[in-house]
């Protein structure tokens, strides 16, 4: 019986897994897996963890999100 399981890494701490339902397609279960993963938020916390970024670096990119949320509020 086939099943993709992702444990995370310490600072994540939860681990995922995806068994395959009886009659299942093995794409459907990769969907379910994917799905999964992009629900939980684990795709976005690795990318925010791939390279270092300086405190300007996030400064100017915590500026841009604040200045567009507030856009979008005004509107």
């Amino acid at each position: 019986m086939p099943s993709f399981a992702l444990i995370r890494k310490d600072w994540l701490n939860v681990p995922f897994e995806v068994t395959l339902r009886t009659g299942e397609t093995q794409d459907s279960l990769l969907r379910r897996f994917q799905k999964m993963i992009q629900l939980s938020g684990v795709l976005r916390e690795v990318r925010s963890h791939q390279r270092f970024m300086s405190k300007r670096d996030a400064y100017i990119i915590k500026a841009k999100n604040n200045a567009r949320r507030k856009k979008r509020q005004s509107q």
